[in-house]
């Protein structure tokens, strides 16, 4: 048994012997406060409660009934309200807090990726080899042998790879390793002609097959619209990205056998993030598919979480293709699967010089990256959007992105009037200094991931003079001004471009590295940190009345930690960890 469950028993006896002694002031203040019929399902004592509840910031234990918190208070307060049938939890001393949300994820795919080569940190075509071969050999029948989180430079320091380079580890079968970022992919020549691809094609706007001299393909296929067809020849067949790809649904629809898998894989990828502390998504890709996939688990009563699923609006759908927004959120509207929100995307990524900028790439003068949409036709899309009461979130890397963007929020609220949106930004990687004060002014909201920084040191500092200039930097990943200027700032992960253990990213966004000149400091406070993992993702979805808070009345998503994080060095956050993750009420992981 472990101590922690040891712990809890003992707990749980010196809470009967107190409830055996009648003529003990302490058991009639119990009686007093709490009738016997009004014992908790659930209690959890000795911890170091982060409330954010202004009236309780901190307290020692809580108290649950069904899937609501009923109680927080001291121990002496909460064990009044242990009965014979009451699970009682000893937090050890460890944090306990609302239970984590993630603001930006890519459920399906990373669900998928946990069974993918994964080859975050891996240099140098040698070491490449050797694992995809390794990999490879174990996997004979896979239609396409896929590598992911791979650095542009995998193969040498400033080098792209190429399907040539490729085709020297595995000339016969189809090979593709996708970027960290999600927004590049290389591939091999038998992936390139069995995608049909090899001699280009058509494209939508912002995605590119770049190509060589000779008329073929290079291997390097910027944006989805370029590298879809390579995901279409894996053995899920490109379900697991169709969200983030096109929008769309399976074509052809899946099989009863397909549907089962994925949603298993999904469930998979659900489980991974329970185990993290973490209670509620907020998905950046979906389709009435993964809707459908997860109200089946909850019908199935096997959802261990809340997810929000938006639709996905690309710049080639006609405006009428809102009308799906709004279906999804009429049929999907339970308080663990919903909807609500429509996603765009306004830019790429800076690394391969498509995120849209104010002007160009020092180290490529010749483009300023691609706005996905142009001004007028995002403008529309955002006004009608608003109009139906739905709530936006735009992919926005580049200062240029991010400007569309907030003009595209404030044409909305100059057509159809001010109200409470809570439209969201993406990314704000780069933010030219006037734009700043607009995303309070706006109401909007500021969506950005610690560990995409290099501070979070997963990811390389860019160098003056090539992606960013000097005074780019200076403005790069500026969650400090951000939050100074009176912008709700929210944080997330991303994954799978990143983990998806919530503690490295809030390592990343309070610890961080030191970074040299021009690079400035945005690194943050501890607590202002975790409210944007919490209240502020509950509040980001208009659900700050039911949870991201400790309170009485509020839905029971906790999450409890294996040390006080406010003790904790901050280099040793990234290690703490989760214990016991219960969503509804209900346990979804235990240590």
């Amino acid at each position: 048994m472990s101590s922690l469950w040891q712990n809890a028993l003992e707990v749980y006896e010196k809470s009967r012997s107190y409830a055996a002694q009648p003529s003990s002031n302490l058991s009639l203040s119990f009686r007093k406060s709490y009738p016997v019929s009004q014992t908790a399902d659930i209690v959890i004592l000795n911890g170091a409660l982060c409330t954010f509840d202004p009236s309780r910031p901190t307290a020692q234990a809580l108290a649950i009934s069904g899937r609501k918190i009923t109680a927080v208070g001291s121990d002496t307060d909460i064990q009044g309200l242990v009965g014979p049938t009451t699970r009682v939890i000893d937090a050890q001393g460890g944090t306990v807090l609302p239970g984590f949300i993630d603001s930006h994820v890519h459920l399906f795919a990373g669900a998928a990726e946990l069974d993918m080569l994964d080859l975050m940190g891996l240099r140098g075509l040698d070491r490449l080899k050797d694992a995809v071969l390794a990999f490879a050999a174990g996997r004979p029948d896979d239609p396409l042998i896929m590598g992911v989180a791979a650095h542009y430079d995998i193969i040498a320091p400033g080098t792209k790879a190429t399907r040539h380079d490729l085709d020297t580890i595995m000339p016969d079968r189809p090979l593709a390793l996708m970027t960290s970022d999600h927004h590049t992919v290389f591939a091999n020549t038998a992936a390139l002609e069995k995608a049909g691809i090899l001699h280009g094609g058509p494209v939508p706007e912002g995605s590119e097959i770049v190509m060589g001299p000779d008329g073929t393909a290079t291997g390097q296929l910027n944006e989805t619209g370029a590298f879809g067809p390579v995901l279409k020849l894996s053995a899920l067949g490109g379900r697991d990205l169709l969200g983030y790809v096109t929008g769309a649904e399976p074509e052809p629809a899946a099989t009863p056998e397909e549907r089962a898998h994925d949603k298993e894989i999904i469930l998979r990828g659900l489980t991974h993030c329970a185990s993290y502390g973490i209670t509620g998504l907020h998905n950046m890709d979906g389709n009435f598919y993964q809707l459908e996939l997860l109200a089946e688990l909850e019908a199935e009563n096997r959802l261990p979480m809340r997810v929000q699923v938006p639709m996905h609006l690309k710049n080639y759908d006609s405006m009428d293709r809102l009308q799906e927004a709004v279906e999804m959120r009429d049929r999907f509207n339970s308080d663990k699967v919903y909807s609500g929100r429509v996603k765009m995307f306004m830019d790429g990524v800076l690394d391969s010089y498509t995120a849209f900028m104010l002007s160009p790439y020092p180290g490529n003068p010749a483009t300023s990256g691609d706005a996905v949409f142009d001004a007028d036709h995002f403008n529309e899309a955002c006004i009608r959007a608003d109009a139906m009461g739905l709530q936006i979130s735009v992919h926005a890397i580049g200062d240029g992105a991010v400007r569309r963007v907030l003009d595209g929020y404030e044409a909305a609220r100059n057509a159809n009037g001010a109200r409470d949106s809570r439209h969201r930004v993406e990314h704000i990687e780069v933010i030219d200094p006037a734009d700043l004060p607009r995303v309070a002014q706006l109401g909007a909201v500021a969506s950005v991931q610690p560990l995409h920084s290099p501070t979070g040191g997963i990811f390389d500092a860019y160098a003056p003079g090539d992606i960013l200039t000097s005074a780019q930097i200076g403005q790069a990943f500026a969650w400090r001004a951000l939050r100074d200027s009176g912008a709700r700032v929210c944080f997330s992960t991303d994954w799978p471009i990143v983990p998806i253990d919530v503690m490295v990213s809030v390592a990343g966004a309070v610890h961080g590295k030191d970074l040299p000149d021009p690079w400035q400091d945005n690194r943050q406070s501890l607590m202002d940190t975790l409210a944007s993992y919490t209240r502020d993702n509950a509040w980001v979805e208009f659900a700050e009345t039911q949870k991201g808070v400790l309170k009485s009345g509020y839905l029971a998503d906790i999450a409890v930690m294996d040390k006080n994080l406010f003790d904790l060095p901050s280099e040793d956050l990234a290690n703490a960890k989760a214990v016991l993750t219960l969503c509804d009420g209900e346990e979804t992981f235990s240590a």
